[in-house]
C-alpha cells in the first residue's frame, strides 16, 4: 500500500514537473511531453535523493557526474525535431534517464558511456523498466557508433572543443545533431548541426549551456585518467587527489591572514586588498550564522570609519530595511506603524548580531551633524508586495491625492491576493486570472514621469515611494515568474536587487560607496559556479560586470558548528548541527589547513601555485533558511571556483547559531527602534 501511495505521488510530480518546468517553459513538442510525463526520474537515482527527482535541477550520480536538469533534457530532445520513430544515438549516458526519454520516441536507440560502472547502471535500471529498444555501450562516445549507423538524431551530453567529424558522418540525411561546443572546459554554446546531403551541413546556435566536458580522441583530452579503465584501476587514481589536496591545504595556510578577534580583529591587510573599491559585497554562507553576522558587521564599521562608505544595502525587503533606516539616520519623519521583519524567516534579521551593528551606526550617525552624509541602510530584496503597495499609497495620498486614487484603482487587481502572492502567480501563469502587470507598471511610470514635482516637496520620500513602487512593478513579474522556471524568478530576483543598488548609486552621485550584506549564493560570482550551467546569474555577477574592480567579492565558509534554520519553509527556526564538511570540498580543504579563522586573498593571491589551485572546481556548501542535514549533499553543496567567484574568502572552522531578538530585551528603546514588537 504505501509503495502505491509513493507511485501515485511520484506520478502526480511528474506532471506537475511537466506542466510547470517544461511545457510552460516552450516546450511544445508532443511527443517530448508525453515521454518526459512516463520516464520515471527517481529509477535513475539511489534513494537518498528520490525527493528532488521532479525538482526542475541536475544532481549528482557516481564518478562525479550528474543527472542532467529535465528542462535541458527536454530542450536537447526538442532540439532534434523528432517525430517518432527512427533510430537515435545518445554520447553520455549517464544515469541513463535521457536514454529512456529517447527510448520513448524512437524505435532504436544506441547510448555511450565512457564510465564503466554508470554503463552498467544506466543498462540494469533500463532493462528493469523494461526499456529493450535500448543498447547501452561502454566506450568512447566521440567516435560515435559506426556498427548501427546512420541515425536520425544524435545528442551529446557532454561540451567539446568542437563538433566531432566522426559524429557529422554518422548522420543521416536530414538528421540532426545536438551538441554543446565551446573553445574552454565551462561553458558552452549549444549548436544543432542538420545533414543537408552527403557533404553539406548546416550548423545553428540554439542556447548557452554548461556541461562536463567531452572527453575522447575526438574530444578534450583527460587531463586525470583513462577512465575508461576498470574499476580497480580507478580506485589507483585517488589517492593523488587526495595528495594534492593536502598540499592545497599547506598553501592556504601558509598565505591566509589569521582572524585574531572576530568582533575587533585588525583587518587593515584586508582594507589594503579593498583598495579603492566603490562597491563591497560582503556574503554568509548561511542565513544563521552568528560569526558570518559580527565578522561581516566588523568589516563594515572599518569601511564606514576609514574609507567613507555611504550606505548598506541589504538581502531584506525595502520597507523593513526603511525602518532601520530611519533609526540609524536619526529622521524626522516618522516610520510606518507596523512591525519590521516579521515575515518568515524573522531570526535572519531580527537577531542580536544586527541588532548590535544598528545600535552602532545609529551612533555612529549620531556624531556627524549633516544629516546628508549619515550612513543610509536600505534593503534590496522584493517580497513586501503589499506592505510597498501601503507604502506608495500612504506617500500619494500625502502628496497628490488624485494621483493616489488613481494608483489605489490600479493596485486592487492585486488586492484578492494580498495574503498569498504566491497563488497570484500560480492563477496567473494558468491563464485563470489577468496579469497585473500593465497596472503596476502604469503606476510606476506615472510616479516617476512626476519626479520633478514631488522631488521638491521632499527628495528623500520621493526616492523611497519610487523603489517601492519599482519593487511592487519587479514583484508582480517575479511571482508570475515562479511558475515558468526556478531560473526565471531566481534571475528577476537578483536583477532586482541590483537595478536597485545601481540606482542608490546613481541618487548618491559620484564617488558614492556601498556595502552589501547577501548570501555568498548572491554575492559570489555566478558564472563561477554550477548556476550558470541553469541559465542563473546573481549580483556579484552584474556587479563585477557594471563595476569590474570596482567591485570587491568577499566569501565566508565554515566547517561545523551550529546553525538557525528551518526544516521547511514558513516552518518554527530551530538551532541545527552542521554536518563536517564533505571531502572534496572547499570547506574541507580550509579545514585541513588547520586555522581556527582567516582571511585568505584570491584576487591577490600569495603564489602562483596558490592561485592555480584556487582556479580548480571543487565543492562549496550553502545553507539559506532552510537547512537540511539528512540530505546535504544534495540540498546544500554545488560546484564552485573559488577564485573565479571572490575576491577574498573569510573562513571560521567552528560556528554557532545567531541568536533571534526577544521581546523582553526591548525595553527602552526609542518609538522609532525598527525592533519593536
Amino acid at each position: 500500500m504505501a509503495k502505491e501511495r509513493d507511485q501515485h505521488s511520484y506520478t502526480r510530480r511528474r506532471q506537475a514537473m511537466v506542466t510547470r518546468h517544461i511545457a510552460q517553459r516552450g516546450i511544445t513538442s508532443s511527443v517530448v511531453l508525453n515521454a518526459m510525463g512516463k520516464v520515471p526520474r527517481e529509477a535513475f537515482l539511489p534513494p537518498s535523493l528520490r525527493e528532488f527527482a521532479y525538482e526542475d535541477s541536475a544532481l549528482p550520480i557516481n564518478e562525479q557526474q550528474t543527472i542532467s536538469q529535465p528542462y535541458i533534457v527536454a530542450y536537447m530532445v526538442d532540439a532534434l525535431q523528432l517525430t517518432g520513430g527512427g533510430k537515435l544515438l545518445e554520447v553520455g549516458t549517464g544515469s541513463g534517464y535521457a536514454a529512456a526519454i529517447l527510448g520513448e520516441i524512437g524505435d532504436d536507440v544506441v547510448t555511450i558511456e565512457r564510465y564503466e560502472t554508470l554503463a552498467d547502471s544506466a543498462r540494469e535500471v533500463l532493462g528493469s523498466l523494461g526499456y529493450d529498444n535500448i543498447e547501452v555501450v561502454h566506450g568512447d562516445g566521440t567516435l560515435g557508433w559506426p556498427a548501427q549507423a546512420p541515425y536520425d538524431g544524435i545528442v551529446v551530453a557532454a561540451g567539446g572543443p568542437e563538433v566531432p567529424e566522426s559524429l557529422k558522418q554518422q548522420l543521416a540525411i536530414g538528421g540532426r545533431l545536438v551538441i554543446p561546443i565551446s573553445a574552454s572546459q565551462t561553458e558552452q554554446a549549444l549548436i544543432r548541426v542538420t545533414r543537408v546531403s552527403e557533404h553539406e551541413f548546416r550548423e545553428e546556435h540554439l542556447t548557452e549551456v554548461r556541461f562536463v566536458p567531452l572527453v575522447g580522441d575526438a574530444g578534450w583530452e583527460d587531463r586525470h585518467a583513462d577512465k575508461r579503465a576498470p574499476v580497480a584501476r580507478e580506485v589507483t587514481q585517488r589517492p593523488s587527489r587526495e595528495a594534492s589536496s593536502m598540499r592545497t591545504s599547506e598553501l592556504i595556510a601558509e598565505a591566509a591572514d589569521p582572524i585574531d578577534d572576530i568582533d575587533e580583529g585588525n583587518i587593515d591587510r584586508l582594507l589594503e586588498r579593498i583598495g579603492d573599491s566603490r562597491v563591497v559585497l560582503i556574503g554568509e554562507a548561511s542565513h544563521g550564522t552568528s560569526e558570518f553576522y559580527r565578522f561581516r558587521a566588523r568589516i563594515t564599521r572599518a569601511l564606514i570609519e576609514k574609507k567613507g562608505f555611504d550606505f548598506v544595502a541589504v538581502e531584506a525587503d525595502w520597507p523593513d530595511a526603511s525602518r532601520i533606516d530611519h533609526y540609524v539616520r536619526h529622521l524626522q519623519t516618522p516610520p510606518a506603524e507596523w512591525t519590521a521583519f516579521a515575515r518568515f524567516p524573522t531570526w535572519m534579521w531580527r537577531n542580536e548580531e544586527v541588532r548590535g551593528f544598528v545600535d552602532w551606526l545609529r551612533e555612529h550617525n549620531a556624531s556627524i551633524h549633516d544629516p546628508e552624509k549619515r550612513v543610509a541602510f536600505y534593503g534590496l530584496d522584493l517580497y513586501s508586495l503589499f506592505t510597498s503597495i501601503s507604502a506608495v499609497l500612504d506617500y500619494l495620498d500625502e502628496v497628490d491625492p488624485q494621483a493616489a486614487a488613481t494608483a489605489r484603482e490600479r493596485y486592487g487587481c492585486l488586492t484578492p491576493w494580498q495574503s498569498d502572492p504566491a497563488t497570484y502567480g500560480r492563477a496567473a501563469a494558468a491563464g485563470r486570472y489577468r496579469e497585473c502587470e500593465d497596472d503596476v507598471v502604469a503606476t510606476l511610470v506615472a510616479l516617476i514621469n512626476k519626479r520633478m514635482e514631488y522631488a521638491q516637496q521632499d527628495g528623500e520620500r520621493f526616492m523611497d515611494a519610487v523603489h517601492n513602487a519599482r519593487l511592487i512593478a519587479n514583484a508582480e513579474r517575479y511571482y508570475r515568474s515562479m511558475y515558468s522556471g526556478y531560473s526565471d524568478s531566481w534571475n528577476l530576483r537578483d536583477q532586482h536587487m541590483f537595478d536597485t543598488l545601481d540606482s542608490l548609486l546613481s541618487h548618491g552621485g559620484h564617488g558614492t560607496k556601498a556595502v552589501i550584506w547577501e548570501h555568498n549564493s548572491h554575492i559570489g560570482d555566478a558564472s563561477a559556479t554550477d548556476m550558470s550551467a541553469r541559465g542563473q546569474h546573481n549580483v556579484g555577477q552584474l556587479c563585477r560586470e557594471a563595476y569590474g574592480d570596482d567591485a570587491y567579492l568577499i566569501g565566508f565558509g565554515t566547517h561545523s558548528g551550529t546553525v538557525a534554520a528551518a526544516s521547511n519553509w514558513d516552518e518554527p527556526m530551530e538551532v541545527k548541527q552542521v554536518r563536517p564538511s564533505l571531502r572534496d570540498s572547499w570547506e574541507r580543504l580550509f579545514h585541513d589547513a588547520g586555522m581556527p579563522a582567516c582571511t585568505l586573498p584570491l584576487r591577490h593571491p600569495a603564489s602562483r601555485e596558490l592561485d592555480k589551485r584556487m582556479h580548480e572546481s571543487y565543492l562549496e556548501r550553502a545553507i539559506g533558511v532552510i537547512y537540511r542535514p539528512e540530505t546535504e549533499r544534495a540540498s546544500h553543496y554545488f560546484k564552485a571556483c573559488l577564485a573565479e567567484q571572490f575576491d577574498e574568502y573569510v573562513w571560521i572552522d567552528q560556528t554557532r547559531a545567531v541568536t533571534p531578538l526577544a521581546s523582553k530585551t526591548l525595553d527602552g528603546v526609542p518609538d522609532a527602534y525598527p525592533f519593536g514588537l
